[in-house]
């Protein structure tokens, strides 16, 4: 909103300093620090609301140090983080983007699910929340929604290279004779595309159409059967390996600020065509816009780490986690770095597998041996290293430690092929 107002301002007025809204690098450190600023205020206005409602997290008995101190702690605090996020985004983004659209519907949606999770455990005393199956029907409606934005929306394209041969007169400076020779010529077209980036490859662009071209001719009218389940498989996927990860004070927002930092200096050098002719990167138009919001994402996980960091004195809850992995699916496909997830979203991608792992063999030895072992102490994998004896402060700085080394690798992939 307030980009509208300063640019009819600097426009019809010329007031000095109202043409700084047009950059997006300032609008990302405005929106960052207004998320955290917004973080900050609420967030004690708000603990204490829930704290006197009596909206307190049931934590359930694994036999673990420390978990008698959690119970009781107020939950729901991911309502901190949305308006953190949506607040600095509504203020200083491109609201016409259709990019920003999409991020900003889906926040929403997720976060409604995850609220009616929380709302339902909390006020309704039912421990089982929102049935599960209701939360994954949630998830592919969005992913549908996005997936369909994605491939059918004339808005959403990306500047391919395309070679053309051109004639340029030359002269020999020996005979003086004229002459001519072939150069080439590369220019940038926008174009419908399901191209994405694929890490550690030379032309490191990877189509979709490519899954289906042994259907023969005019296959790839039909890459959207294709592409659609892929964007649905990637939401259910990120967003459940949030959730699985807000399991320790300050360990799923910790992640999800770096991967949002990571998140958004991809945006920014795709959405700069500057920056990706010299990175040899897919550009990808209105994109730029994106690092607007992954900076008010990054400024509330921050912010909300300022009361979630050991010893927690609120919880995110369903309501924070499932938005926060929405958000970082449905970013991560918009700017076409989504089979990247598993090296910058490598937390989640091992807190989810842990649980796979240890449901799988569980069961297959029970019906082998009968009874039934198990991989890990417990899972997810951080309740396995709280069982092997690590404080639950260690465990969270080493996985974000592990958060940071993956986020540098992901970012050195850009030139690494």
């Amino acid at each position: 909103m307030l980009y509208y107002l300063f640019t009819w301002l600097h426009d019809a007025f010329n007031i000095p300093g109202t043409g700084v809204f047009q950059y997006i690098s300032f609008r990302a450190a405005a929106a960052l620090i207004t998320s955290l600023f917004i973080s900050m205020i609420i967030g004690k206005r708000l603990i204490n609301y829930l704290r006197a409602k009596q909206v307190g997290e049931t934590v359930r008995d694994l036999g673990l140090e420390g978990q008698g101190i959690k119970q009781g702690t107020p939950t729901m605090g991911g309502l901190i983080i949305l308006a953190a996020i949506l607040v600095p985004a509504l203020l200083f983004a491109k609201l016409h983007n259709i990019y920003i659209i999409m991020v900003i519907f889906a926040t929403i949606w997720l976060g409604a699910i995850g609220f009616l999770d929380d709302y339902i455990k909390v006020f309704k005393k039912d421990k089982k929340g929102l049935p599960g199956r209701v939360k994954v029907m949630g998830q592919i409606g969005i992913g549908l929604i996005v997936g369909f934005i994605m491939y059918f929306n004339d808005g959403v394209v990306i500047r391919e290279r395309v070679r053309q041969t051109a004639y340029v007169p030359t002269s020999d400076v020996f005979n003086m004779e004229s002459g001519a020779e072939k150069t080439r010529i590369y220019s940038k077209i926008p174009v419908k595309s399901t191209k994405t980036t694929i890490p550690f490859v030379k032309n490191n662009e990877f189509d979709y159409s490519w899954l289906i071209t042994w259907m023969g001719h005019g296959a790839k009218n039909w890459t959207w059967l294709v592409f659609i389940p892929i964007v649905i498989f990637i939401i259910i996927s990120v967003s459940n390996g949030a959730n699985l990860t807000d399991g320790l004070d300050g360990l799923a927002t910790g992640t999800s600020a770096i991967i949002g930092l990571t998140l958004g200096i991809l945006a920014y050098v795709s959405g700069n065509i500057v920056f990706a002719n010299y990175l040899n990167i897919m550009y990808i138009p209105n994109t730029g816009e994106l690092a607007i919001y992954i900076s008010a994402f990054v400024g509330a996980c921050i912010g909300f780490l300022w009361y979630n960091s050991f010893p927690a004195q609120v919880f995110m809850g369903d309501t924070g986690s499932l938005a926060l992995g929405g958000i970082i699916a449905v970013f991560a496909i918009m700017i076409r770095k989504e089979i990247m997830i598993p090296i910058f979203c490598g937390i989640f991608l091992a807190e989810n597998f842990s649980v796979v792992l240890q449901v799988t063999w569980f069961k297959y030895t029970k019906r082998k041996y009968g009874e039934g072992r198990r991989i890990f102490k417990m899972s997810p994998l951080h309740h396995h290293y709280q069982k092997l004896g690590y404080h639950e402060s260690k465990i969270v700085m080493r996985f974000l430690i592990v958060g940071i080394m993956l986020a540098v690798l992901t970012i050195v992939t850009l030139k690494l092929r």
